[in-house]
């Protein structure tokens, strides 16, 4: 039996970690998938948690939960290191050129097509779905 591959960048993670809309679907539709990232995803989800209870949008005991649920939800992932393989690849959509961070995501989740399979990009970020559909990935509406 075929496990369904499922990628997920770290908007579409954030937006499951903070219980946001869109991350209750997202984290319905990941029950019984496996599930792909970055290492990248941990370091942005924690830089943006700081962040948001800097600015006072998490109150300190949303921050904690948060910290808690994402040191757990790592085990839950199929994490692939950054590399240099992953940076010399001269790998780009051909409409635009994505920022770093997605960059990475995005030749992490080619990286996985090519290792094992992968079924469905999860992003809830615009520009990244688009140059995700210019790689000819599958993805998440």
């Amino acid at each position: 039996m075929n496990e369904t591959r499922v990628y997920i960048d770290t908007s579409a993670y954030f937006a499951m970690l903070v219980g946001e809309r869109r991350g209750v679907e997202i984290k319905s539709f990941l029950i019984g998938k496996v599930v792909c990232s970055s290492i990248l995803l941990l370091l942005e989800a924690e830089r943006n948690l700081v962040r948001l209870s800097r600015e006072k949008k998490l109150r300190p005991d949303e921050y904690a939960n948060s910290m808690v649920q994402l040191k757990e939800d790592r085990e839950l992932f199929l994490l692939k290191d950054v590399s240099v393989e992953l940076c010399l690849t001269n790998l780009f959509p051909p409409v635009q050129i994505p920022k770093t961070n997605d960059l990475i995501h995005l030749r992490t989740a080619l990286w996985f097509r090519n290792n094992g399979g992968l079924d469905i990009f999860v992003t809830l970020d615009e520009n990244q779905k688009r140059a995700a559909i210019d790689f000819g990935l599958q993805v998440f509406t």
